[in-house]
């Protein structure tokens, strides 16, 4: 899923609340004049898609008189004008002051992007250049309208869940994370299954070999939890989603909970010992006996949106579904 590293700082923005208190869903932070406004750019820069249409929306957005911030690391390889603001650590402080994050990538550089706009709570807005993106609001032919719609604030700001993640070993906890599509315990050696027990909300529900087990938010269901044969969730319907992968078992259907529900995942004491993977890009060793421990995230992600498509309608055009004949309900 992912294809690029994580921040410098990545691996200490798990559990940390924003830098400031973030607006209401569905508002735009106000602004007096657009001199005063900054938006930062996060692309892939490995690729050359990528490259080209951060040049795009830096002319456009400094040309409409809005001040844009980069990583010093990313600028390197961007044909930026002087006059961007160069960032040098990746840190949740590095979007102090901005009104939004703009992500120019694939599905590894939106979840990237999650991370920088869940630690800081400002909205990024996602610009697709890889296949499905189903985290991103645009598609690369749409730049010049991304950069319009920024400029004039034509768009909203939804929250999408989170789940929070701990690791308990030998009845410490000895890790957390976060996830905004998923958390996925899986086994590390091809040849050997791994044994886990699931529990919701404290009760046991079934054991069983595998080759993992997906804790996914409505988000994810369309990424990992989708591949492994879990059902698609609506971003509105506020759930929890657990998916086996590769059971062998007779009872091993994806179940969805309460959002307040905790769901846990037990490593037999017998089994070897496995992994943990948060969204793709983060990953903890899971020791034999290891217990992981997922329930709703206390901080959201927030995300921009430029239109008011259904899900129905982003579904059917992210997957090419077949939709030829369809006549609507009667009048």
């Amino acid at each position: 899923m992912t294809d690029e590293a994580s921040p410098s700082a990545a691996g200490s923005w798990p559990g940390v609340p924003p830098a400031h208190a973030p607006a209401a869903p569905g508002t735009v932070p106000a602004a007096a004049s657009t001199a005063e406004r900054t938006v930062f750019l996060l692309a892939h820069t490995g690729r050359p898609a990528a490259i080209r249409s951060a040049e795009r929306v830096v002319e456009g957005l400094l040309k409409n008189g809005l001040r844009v911030r980069v990583l010093v690391a990313e600028a390197a390889d961007l044909p930026v004008p002087p006059s961007v603001e160069l960032v040098a650590e990746a840190t949740p402080a590095c979007l102090d002051g901005c009104e939004l994050l703009i992500v120019l990538g694939g599905d590894g550089t939106l979840l990237r992007g999650a991370e920088f706009a869940r630690a800081s709570g400002v909205p990024m807005l996602g610009v697709n250049l890889g296949r499905v993106g189903f985290l991103a609001e645009a598609e690369r032919d749409d730049l010049d309208k991304v950069v319009d719609r920024v400029v004039s604030r034509s768009y909203e700001v939804e929250e999408r869940m989170t789940v929070d993640v701990l690791v308990h070993n030998n009845g410490d906890i000895v890790h957390r994370d976060w996830a905004l599509n998923e958390a996925a315990v899986q086994k590390t050696e091809p040849e050997r299954m791994l044994e886990v027990v699931l529990e919701i909300d404290g009760r046991p529900v079934t054991g069983f070999g595998c080759d993992g087990v997906v804790c996914a938010t409505p988000t994810g269901s369309t990424a990992y939890a989708f591949s492994a044969g879990g059902p698609v969730i609506w971003p509105e319907v506020e759930a929890l989603l657990m998916v086996p992968i590769g059971a062998h078992a007779l009872f091993a259907k994806p179940l969805v909970t309460s959002p307040s529900s905790i769901l846990a995942v037990e490593v037999q004491p017998h089994t070897p010992h496995g992994v943990l993977w948060c969204d793709g890009r983060r990953s903890v060793e899971l020791p034999a006996g290891a217990r992981v421990e997922v329930r709703r995230g206390a901080v959201p992600v927030r995300l921009a949106r430029l239109h008011h498509a259904s899900f129905t309608d982003r579904l059917v055009a992210k997957f090419a579904l077949p939709v030829a004949g369809w006549r609507g309900a009667p009048h």
